[in-house]
């Protein structure tokens, strides 16, 4: 039940968050803000593939 949960979000930010990668985004210089996605998008995709 938790990976299907997963999965489905990470569905979602795939739809809705931005993809800092394809942007060429340097970790350096982002924003707080910028980490949070980056880290969520993580978090999200670790445990759907668990």
């Amino acid at each position: 039940m938790k990976k299907l949960i997963f999965k489905i979000l990470s569905k979602l930010n795939k739809l809705l968050l931005p993809s800092y990668s394809r942007q060429g985004l340097d970790l350096a210089k982002a924003s707080k803000l910028q980490l949070t996605v980056i880290g969520w998008r993580y978090y999200v995709t670790t445990n759907s593939l668990d």
